[in-house]
């Protein structure tokens, strides 16, 4: 099963080549990441798999321990939100991935494959900055997100 995020685009997330700007993907992800798995605020509502506990204060952490990304097309400017679909390609004893593919938005034909992007994400106590084991809580609410990681076809 995978989480699927609509995420609009900003005009600045553009370059001089009309397309999406590689430190802009980088954002695109991270946002997509935040909505999926940060606990929304007190009387909003969010993903069934949105329980890491972001606020200041918070026991645990998430850090960013690696991220890889593969361009297949570029981004052009639509109004319309880009459909990120995310699930977890692995979850290990502090940490998990995080795999994406961003198509092109919900309703439009052709649907197109922009990206590929991976993220490895470490679970740390906040005091002490050393990695924690995952909870079985999460473990178990993020259990039916499992599939095979993101395949890369650019690899040398």
């Amino acid at each position: 099963m995978r989480i699927h995020v609509p995420i609009p685009l900003r005009w600045s997330d553009f370059d001089a080549y009309a397309h999406v700007n590689n430190a802009e993907m980088l954002r695109l992800l991270e946002e997509a990441r935040i909505q999926a798995f940060w606990r929304p605020d007190e009387g909003a509502s969010g993903a069934a798999t949105a329980l890491l506990d972001a606020r200041p204060g918070a026991k645990t952490v998430s850090l960013i321990a690696r991220q890889e990304i593969e361009y297949l097309a570029p981004i052009p400017y639509m109004r319309a939100p880009i459909d990120i679909e995310m699930w977890i390609g692995h979850i290990g004893g502090a940490s998990l991935d995080i795999c994406y593919e961003l198509y092109s938005p919900t309703g439009v034909t052709p649907r197109v494959l922009f990206t590929r992007a991976s993220t490895t994400l470490v679970m740390v106590t906040a005091s002490t900055g050393k990695p924690e084991r995952i909870a079985e809580e999460l473990r178990h609410a993020w259990s039916p997100y499992l599939e095979e990681p993101v395949s890369f076809t650019k690899r040398r």
